[in-house]
Parts: structure tokens; C-alpha cells; sequence
């Protein structure tokens, strides 16, 4: 009996701890990652353009609004989200650890004409 109740116990803290709370207004890490992601593709795509840098800013927020349109996404909760974040370093360090990821894998990926 003793060995029930604490597999019971067991099962109930590992559901527990895997449900991620969704807190209204913040983005879940997978989507932070994603748009971030996509941010920082924007970000070095605008700063590579052979333009005075100032209009590169403005090429930047415009292209920053597509990325928020593709994901859904306003720019509020998406600095909300991003306040939040940055409250709780161990979370963040995680999201950043998963965007360095995707884009080191982007990166090393061949494209479709190296492959050829």
C-alpha cells in the first residue's frame, strides 16, 4: 500500500511539474524561441544592407513588423513577453541556449544549391 500511494505521489508531482503555466499576455518559451528566432534573422539581414545605418533601422522595424504578423504576434506582448522573461534569468538562459541553437542548425544547414 505504502508503495501505491508514493507511485501515485510520484505521477501527480511529475504532471504537476510538467504543466507549463500559461501566464495571460507573455508568449510560451517555444514561442519566444521562435519569433526570437526570426528576430535576430531580421536584425542581421538589415544590418548587412549596404545602407547608411539609419535607414537600416527603419528597414529593420519594418521587417519587424512582418515577423510579428507571420507569428501572430503583437509587438505589446511581445515586449511584455519579454519583460517577463528577463524577471526570471534561469528561463531566459534557456530560450537564448534554444535561439543560439536554431540558428547555429540554420547556419551548418545546407541550402538548396549547395546540395546540388
Amino acid at each position: 500500500m505504502k508503495n501505491y500511494l508514493a507511485l501515485v505521489l510520484t505521477i501527480f508531482y511529475l504532471i504537476s511539474c510538467s504543466e507549463k503555466e500559461s501566464i495571460e499576455g507573455v508568449l510560451s518559451e517555444d514561442k519566444m524561441v521562435t519569433v526570437l528566432v526570426d528576430i535576430h534573422l531580421t536584425e542581421g539581414i538589415a544590418s548587412a544592407m549596404p545602407v547608411p545605418y539609419d535607414s537600416s533601422q527603419t528597414l529593420y522595424k519594418l521587417m519587424e513588423r512582418d515577423v510579428f504578423l507571420k507569428h501572430e504576434v503583437s509587438d505589446s506582448v511581445f515586449n511584455e513577453s519579454m519583460r517577463y522573461y528577463l524577471q526570471y534569468p534561469d528561463q531566459m538562459d534557456r530560450i537564448y541556449a534554444r535561439v543560439i541553437d536554431s540558428l547555429v542548425v540554420r547556419e551548418t544547414k545546407p541550402t538548396s544549391e549547395e546540395k546540388r
